[in-house]
């Protein structure tokens, strides 16, 4: 390796010891994906959500949905029940303390993105814990005892 390409890996680390313990680059790829995000948030203001309810809220397809939460089950952000409602399957999902502090973590990481950008200082962001009722977008509509967020 040449004295300029170490030079590079030098002031690339130099660098990155700068910005902080995190890059970019190191965002939680498990909740960053984009259904995957909206999956853990719509828990995070919900105690619990029906398959149907999340499939409904997100927009997604059955099969896109069951592959995302696997996911997200697999990572232990999320845990499922499954019963049966008379005789009509159902599925529960709910945050699990890993997935919420998870979330709060990758929120905390995007918002010093932003703030080393300058980008905060010119958008009106909220800056606020992630908390049971909390809303997500700008309506909650009610669905028996349990609020799902609406857009």
């Amino acid at each position: 390796m040449g004295k300029a390409a170490t030079a590079r890996k030098s002031d690339a680390r130099s660098v990155k010891s700068e910005l902080g313990k995190k890059s970019p680059l190191d965002l939680d790829r498990t909740i960053h994906e984009r259904l995957r995000l909206g999956i853990v948030s719509a828990l995070a203001v919900n105690e619990r959500l029906t398959f149907n309810d999340l499939k409904r809220l997100l927009q997604t397809t059955d099969g896109n949905l069951s592959v995302h939460a696997r996911k997200l089950e697999d990572a232990e952000y999320i845990a499922c029940e499954k019963g049966f409602e008379g005789r009509m399957p159902r599925t529960e999902y709910r945050l699990t303390a890993a997935g919420r502090r998870a979330l709060e973590k990758y929120v905390a990481h995007m918002e010093a993105i932003l703030g080393r950008s300058g980008l905060t200082s010119r958008l009106p962001v909220r800056r606020s814990r992630i908390r049971s009722g909390d809303r997500c977008g700008s309506r909650i509509a009610s669905t028996g005892s349990r609020n799902v967020c609406s857009s």
